[in-house]
């Protein structure tokens, strides 16, 4: 691991962005560098986005969320490194199907090992550092969940299951760390396709939101700011789902 870049000042503490090097979370990572803040992303694999995110002033880390070992490995070094944290941004994510894995088991302890534990520890664990803030500012936990969090999805059991069981902390935590820190989900559907997704499936997917767009990473990152704008939001969940729950 290496060492952080920026070091803490005043009360400049920083923003942690867990798999914060692609599509949502990068976009949401640059954000916060070009409004000021001190970053700190984790990422699982080496991508050109890595170097660029450093060469921009943020700390990149790789952490493995999968087991309890890189969750550990990674606390230690926050611990190590950091004595405060404006906020933590739950991101860090990996989209299963239904056989992706020869061992079923072993499918849904991966996603509740990312989606569920890797958050709960990092939650316990930063308690104090969210709670070191200068001048009594707020801080922010961010879980990003899903809309199938609230459906389910027969393709992605295991999947919607966890990201259940995250959107389900974000109400206890919010009652553990009130008022001192903010605790609040945000749950999206659709908001961009991957590169190389097929003309027949963008059509079928956009038909399922009253919108029917593609809206971008634009709608994270604002929902994102208004978050930690906020002084009163706590233990809610933002969905950006174009309506889709009313198809």
């Amino acid at each position: 691991m290496n060492k952080p870049l920026n070091a803490i000042t005043g009360s400049s503490a920083p923003v942690l962005i867990t798999g914060g090097t692609q599509r949502l979370g990068l976009a949401i990572a640059e954000n916060l560098l070009e409004q000021g803040y001190s970053v700190i992303v984790t990422y699982r694999r080496d991508k050109p986005a890595v170097q660029a995110l450093r060469d921009k002033g943020a700390d990149c880390i790789q952490a493995d969320f999968a087991d309890d070992a890189g969750i550990s490995a990674f606390i230690a070094y926050v611990l190590q490194h950091y004595q405060a944290l404006r906020a933590v941004i739950h991101n860090a994510s990996q989209w299963l199907k239904n056989g992706a894995l020869d061992n079923e088991h072993e499918l849904m302890r991966i996603m509740w090992s990312v989606h569920v534990s890797a958050p709960y520890q990092l939650n316990l664990a930063f308690e104090e550092l969210l709670k070191n803030q200068t001048h009594n500012q707020l801080a922010d936990i961010i879980h990003m969940t899903d809309y199938v969090a609230e459906k389910g999805s027969s393709k992605h059991i295991a999947y919607a299951a966890s990201k259940a069981g995250l959107a389900n902390l974000t109400h206890s935590f919010a009652a553990r760390l009130a008022p001192r820190v903010k605790v609040n989900s945000i749950a999206p559907s659709l908001l961009m396709f991957n590169q190389g997704d097929k003309p027949e499936y963008k059509t079928k997917a956009l038909a399922k939101s009253l919108m029917a767009v593609e809206p971008g990473a634009a709608e994270a990152v604002q929902a994102v700011n208004y978050i930690m704008s906020s002084q009163y939001l706590t233990g809610r969940t933002i969905g950006l789902d174009g309506g889709r729950h009313l198809v």
